[in-house]
């Protein structure tokens, strides 16, 4: 299979990739438009062919809950937990894995081939966790899926909150998680953190920690989580999801603190369009806009990236699996709609999410690498936010798995 008249981000011209089974075998330079000359060819237009979108940050364990069997009518990440407690209560295991496919599909028509789902191990049964280890294997054809063994009601807090969390990572979980800003002292969130890192350092998991995702300007375990992984050497495989609470720190604390951040190496998720919802619930006005800080992340260096987080669940009652929704409402929110960030946006929902998803030569639009890659609809990073672009084609291992035909606009005169 070859595809032709491809443009390449951050190159100049048009391009054909040549596919060889599951792998990339050639990427070469065109002089001029190519003709199909053969019926596997695929022309791209001259738009832009990528690598496959990333979801790095979505509980695929709650989706396609919302209102069942109450709404969460505060609108708070707080009532979002008590509804999923009682939602928890119903939940089956067939429940979970049809929900979980539904929504997987929803990723797949969306270009996205990389997850990376939080599931709730906060149940003495582990019922989620089981659910979604067999999802895993049933999806590979569809999307490569990292599970993270995620304590929504905490670590330290909860019953037996540890030994879950150990048993979770010997069932198979590939991320260790945590939510220390929910633990009930402070002494138990900063001792959660360490608790999960000594546990993701020995068993050589990841980590991706739900961190400081409220308005508190005290909540401040950022700072331990960074310094963890620096010490240990680790921030490469460590992930601070939401860290939403320093929107709230002052400038004085955050320039201290970016220095040791930028020394971690840490990774960083942010979920704008929940952010944007579940914070400030508590303000008047002037009212927060309750996320990290986005642009100042980006632009010091470090490594951040754009996730969903939740599709119709307890927490956020919208969502359709385009994370092109996100990544245009995210560039709104985040104060990031200069040219220059616009003309490399694409990097927020690609390789920026690849690296935090630490999967290396796995991923990348090079040959020898896998022949998962995506047609867009239009020719660069900027078009596809103005235009609202969409996916036109999804290929995994050198075939097609999904192809959109546009919408068909009809002018009349009368």
């Amino acid at each position: 299979m070859n595809i032709i008249n491809a443009r390449l981000r951050g190159k100049i011209g048009l391009y054909h990739i040549e596919l060889n089974g599951p792998k990339i075998a050639a990427i070469v330079a065109q002089t001029q438009v190519m003709q199909a000359t053969h019926a596997t060819d695929l022309d791209a237009g001259q738009n832009l062919v990528t690598a496959p979108f990333v979801e790095p940050h979505i509980h695929l364990d709650a989706a396609l809950t919302a209102g069942e069997p109450n709404w969460n009518l505060s609108g708070t990440l707080f009532e979002g937990i008590e509804r999923w407690a009682e939602r928890k209560t119903l939940v089956t295991h067939e429940d979970t894995k049809v929900r979980a496919r539904k929504t997987i599909d929803m990723l797949v028509d969306n270009g996205i081939q990389h997850v990376r789902t939080h599931v709730d191990i906060t149940d003495p049964t582990l019922a989620a966790l089981k659910s979604m280890l067999e999802v895993r294997e049933e999806t590979r054809h569809l999307i490569d899926l990292q599970i993270v063994a995620f304590p929504q009601e905490g670590i330290e807090s909860f019953k037996d909150g540890r030994a879950l969390m150990t048993e979770a990572v010997a069932m198979g979980a590939d991320v260790v998680g945590g939510i220390p800003h929910f633990e009930n002292t402070r002494e138990q969130g900063e001792s959660s953190v360490k608790f999960l890192m000594d546990l993701a350092e020995r068993t050589g998991c990841l980590v991706d920690v739900h961190c400081d995702e409220t308005d508190d300007p005290q909540s401040r375990f950022l700072e331990v989580l960074a310094e963890e992984a620096r010490v240990r050497g680790m921030g490469e495989r460590v992930t601070a999801s939401h860290t939403v609470a320093m929107g709230s720190y002052d400038n004085a604390y955050c320039y201290k603190l970016f220095r040791l951040l930028k020394r971690s190496r840490i990774n960083f998720i942010s979920c704008p369009t929940e952010s944007i919802h579940l914070q400030g619930r508590f303000d008047g006005y002037p009212k927060r806009r309750g996320l990290t800080r986005v642009a100042e992340i980006d632009r010091a260096g470090m490594n951040i990236c754009f996730g969903q987080d939740s599709i119709v669940d307890p927490w956020y009652p919208l969502g359709n699996g385009n994370i092109l929704r996100i990544l245009e409402a995210g560039l709104h929110i985040c104060h990031m709609l200069g040219y220059d960030d616009l003309k490399r946006s694409l990097d927020l929902i690609t390789d920026n999410s690849a690296r935090t998803l630490y999967l290396g030569e796995r991923y990348g639009l090079e040959v020898g690498r896998p022949a998962n890659l995506l047609i867009l609809s239009a020719p660069d990073d900027y078009e596809m936010i103005r235009s609202q672009g969409q996916v036109l084609m999804s290929i995994r291992d050198g075939k097609v798995l999904m192809q959109r035909s546009p919408a068909r606009v009809e002018r009349f005169v009368g």
